[in-house]
């Protein structure tokens, strides 16, 4: 993705968003830049990215392959951040399905703040 613009939405290039944070320079300040990156980290198929930022008890549920094979199968398309605080956020995700149409995953993601580093815990789904 190098100076194409991030996936995340914020309209900056992805080296200058998303990139430091998956290469680990950085660390996401809050609990959307988390967000963004994450929904980013499937875009680009950084598993060990998503695998990382999942809080650890989370973490059997999810594993490295699982994170690789969903952002392999999938082809996002955009994110919309709908709300954010200190440690929830609500997005939708646009994705193609199988029939090459829009979909959209609609989530209100919990996060925390644990030493320094925000981790993603668990999410609500819409319909």
């Amino acid at each position: 993705m190098d100076n194409s613009i991030c996936a995340c939405g914020s309209f900056l290039a992805y080296k200058y968003c998303c990139e430091p944070y998956h290469l680990k320079t950085k660390v996401a300040p809050t609990a959307e830049a988390l967000m963004r990156s994450r929904y980013t980290a499937f875009v680009v198929q950084n598993a060990d990215y998503l695998y990382e930022t999942t809080f650890p008890t989370k973490r059997g549920e999810n594993s490295r392959k699982s994170y690789l094979k969903s952002a392999k199968n999938t082809k996002w398309v955009k994110l919309e951040i709908l709300f954010a605080d200190f440690d929830v956020v609500e997005f939708k995700a646009y994705y193609l399905n199988s029939h090459l149409k829009t979909a959209v995953l609609h989530e209100k993601s919990n996060f925390k703040l644990e030493n320094g580093l925000w981790y993603y815990v668990d999410g609500e789904f819409y319909l």
